[in-house]
């Protein structure tokens, strides 16, 4: 017997999961609501790209410009667009605060509320990484600097260009918060200029599975060259600068402001004590020309080039001629103890030779270490911001390290 052909009908009265029914299509059109939110991510996308609000430069960024200002005076689209205000464009906005019975009647996405759901409080599944935290701190609290305001910062960071391009700085990694990361410094994050010119800083010691651990936290001030300034927390700018970021080494001439007591500026009254310097030896003599990074740290209350003119013939040179690599003037300051507490933090890398003059006396210097230079920097550096007391030198490995 053939076979019965389906005909349409009979296809459509077949449709047992109503895949053929029809359903009128969604409306494509946005509301209000939503174009001033989109309007509003234009201006975020810019900030992203150029790390600045829009200004007049050109008629895109005015438009840009003349929709933030209007969304800034008006209270009610502030209120609607500050959950998607990432960078703090709008500034403070007092939203209204949610009872209760508004929050158990919302629509609950996550199915938070649900009865039926797991509710063991130690599964997290929504709690943001602390990475993710530091890196929302660091965009969010980034706020705009007034253009007369940011005039005398400019010229620091035009002068701070000028002088990597001379050599005076370096660009080095950054790796340690604790060493690295210093008051009145400048920085490098996703290739931009900052500034750290203040924070109110504390210092404690926290306790750790694996030992105590001391830890520096608090509020800061960063500057940044693009004109905007952040008040965040020291560790989070830290953490950031690790991911993306550099440090920019100081000229010689800022440490020598370093070693001030005062805040920097120097005064008639001011009185120079002496310097402390750092040389290297010229010696032909195996023993001490094979020896890498030896270097003499001492103290000098005149001329450092008066004080070495004689050194060939004096045993605390090596009867050698040396070579300066750095100097710094120390003011107001006992430099002799500044002298002793550098050789006493690198005792444990001390020079240990025996040399002997032309009357066959032994002589045995102790002003001499095996040191790279950059550490004894560093050391220098933790002097002058009072947090060697937490360091030692470790020969080994040719670090300082936390005690």
């Amino acid at each position: 017997m053939a076979k019965k052909k389906l005909t349409i009908d009979d296809i459509f009265d077949d449709d047992d999961f109503g895949l053929l029914d029809s359903k009128a299509k969604a409306s494509s059109v946005k509301t209000d609501e939503e174009r001033l939110i989109d309007s509003f991510e234009e201006i975020n996308s810019f900030f992203v790209k150029n790390n600045r609000e829009p200004n007049k430069s050109s008629m895109s960024e005015y438009g840009l410009m003349a929709k933030l200002k209007n969304f800034r005076e008006n209270e009610a689209q502030k209120k609607i667009l500050k959950p998607f205000d990432r960078y703090n464009l709008l500034g403070y906005v007092e939203l209204e605060k949610a009872t209760i019975d508004d929050i158990l009647n919302e629509e609950d996405e996550l199915g938070l509320l649900d009865s039926d759901k797991d509710l063991d409080i130690f599964k997290f599944k929504h709690t943001p990484k602390p990475e993710d935290r530091a890196e929302t701190d660091f965009v969010a609290q980034r706020k705009p600097i007034k253009e007369k305001e940011f005039e005398k910062y400019e010229v620091l960071f035009q002068k701070v260009h000028k002088e990597i391009k001379e050599g005076k700085r370096k660009i080095k990694p950054f790796k340690n918060i604790e060493k690295n990361l210093h008051v009145g410094d400048f920085y490098l994050m996703d290739g931009i200029l900052l500034y750290l010119e203040s924070a109110n800083l504390k210092t404690e010691e926290k306790e750790l599975g694996s030992g105590n651990r001391v830890r520096t936290e608090g509020r800061t001030r960063t500057i940044f060259e693009n004109g905007t300034y952040s008040n965040m927390l020291f560790r989070s700018l830290g953490k950031q600068i690790q991911k993306n970021g550099k440090l920019i080494t100081n000229t010689y001439e800022k440490i020598e402001q370093d070693l001030f007591v005062n805040t920097g500026l120097l005064k008639e009254e001011d009185i120079q004590l002496g310097w402390i310097y750092v040389l290297k030896s010229k010696s032909s003599n195996t023993q001490i020309a094979n020896i890498k990074d030896l270097y003499k740290v001492g103290f000098a209350r005149n001329s450092v080039d008066e004080r070495i003119k004689n050194a060939k013939n004096e045993a605390t040179y090596l009867f050698a001629d040396v070579q300066k690599v750095a100097t710094y003037k120390v003011y107001n300051r006992n430099a002799d103890k500044l002298e002793g507490l550098l050789h006493r933090f690198f005792a444990n890398a001390c020079l240990d030779i025996d040399l002997f003059n032309e009357k066959g006396q032994r002589l045995n210097p102790r002003e001499w270490f095996v040191v790279p230079f950059e550490v004894i920097e560093e050391a220098i550096q933790l002097i002058l911001n009072e947090n060697i007391v937490n360091y030692e030198y470790d020969p080994a490995e040719k670090k300082i390290k936390l005690k």
